[in-house]
C-alpha cells in the first residue's frame, strides 16, 4: 500500500511537471523516481519464477534509461526508442517463460492489424532517418503485447489467469501509451500529452511489474 501510494505521489508529482501545473525542473526527478519505485515493486515479487522476474526487471531497468532519456525529447529521442527497444525484447522473453512465443496466432493477428493501422496514420510524418527504427520498436511493441495476450488466453480457468490478465493488460496499455506519444511527436500536439502519455505508460508498467505473484500470497495481482 505505501509503495504504491509513492508511485502515485510521484507520478501525479512527473504528470504536472509535464503540463506546467508544476515547475518543470520537477519532471526530471519524480519521472525517473517513479520507474525506480517500479523496480522496488517487481523486486518484491516474483520469487516463484525467477526467470520471469529477472526478465522484467531488466525491462524495467532499460525502460528506466529511457526515461532519462527522453527527457531529451529531441536529442533522446532515438537513445530512448533503442532502450525502450530492448526493454520489449525483455518483457518478450518474461512473457514466453510462461507461454510459448505465438503459440496462439490470434493475438499476434490483432495487435499487427492495432500497428499497421497506427503506422499508417503516422507514417506521412516520421522523418526518413527514423523510420527503420520506427518500425522495429513498433514491431516489438506489438509483438510484446500479442506475448502478454497470448499467456491470458492460455492461463483461463487456471490459478495464474488473474496475473496473466494484468499482464495483458499492461501490454495493451503500453501500445495506448506509444501509440500517443507517437501522434504527439509525428502527427501534431495532443492537449495534455504528458498526463495522457505518462499515465498510461506507468499503467502498462505497474501492471507488468503485477503480473508477477506477491510474496507470500496465493494469486494476488
Amino acid at each position: 500500500m505505501v509503495l504504491g501510494l509513492l508511485v502515485l505521489a510521484s507520478a501525479l508529482t512527473a504528470i504536472a511537471a509535464g503540463i506546467g501545473l508544476l515547475p518543470a525542473a520537477l519532471l526530471f526527478v519524480a519521472k525517473p523516481l517513479t520507474t525506480v519505485l517500479l523496480i522496488v515493486r517487481a523486486a518484491r515479487r516474483g520469487h516463484d519464477e525467477a526467470r520471469a522476474r529477472r526478465w522484467i526487471l531488466a525491462g524495467l531497468l532499460l525502460s528506466l534509461a529511457g526515461d532519462v532519456a527522453l527527457l531529451w525529447p529531441e536529442q533522446g529521442f532515438l537513445p530512448g526508442l533503442i532502450a525502450f527497444l530492448l526493454a520489449h525484447l525483455a518483457y518478450i522473453a518474461a512473457f514466453s517463460t510462461r507461454a510459448r512465443l505465438a503459440a496462439r496466432g490470434a493475438p499476434f493477428a490483432a495487435y499487427a492489424l492495432v500497428a499497421g493501422a497506427v503506422l499508417m496514420l503516422l507514417w506521412p510524418g516520421v522523418p526518413t532517418a527514423l523510420r527503420v527504427p520506427v518500425l522495429l520498436y513498433v514491431a516489438c511493441l506489438a509483438a510484446m503485447a500479442a506475448q502478454a495476450a497470448v499467456v491470458w488466453l492460455g492461463s483461463r480457468g487456471g490459478e495464474r489467469e488473474g496475473l496473466a490478465r494484468i499482464g495483458a493488460l499492461g501490454g495493451a496499455l503500453f501500445v495506448l501509451s506509444d501509440a500517443l506519444l507517437a501522434t504527439n511527436k509525428f502527427a501534431g500536439p495532443l492537449p495534455l500529452a504528458s498526463l495522457w502519455v505518462l499515465a498510461s505508460y506507468w499503467a502498462a508498467q505497474w501492471c507488468i511489474a503485477g503480473s508477477l505473484r506477491a510474496s507470500g500470497t496465493a494469486t494476488s495481482p
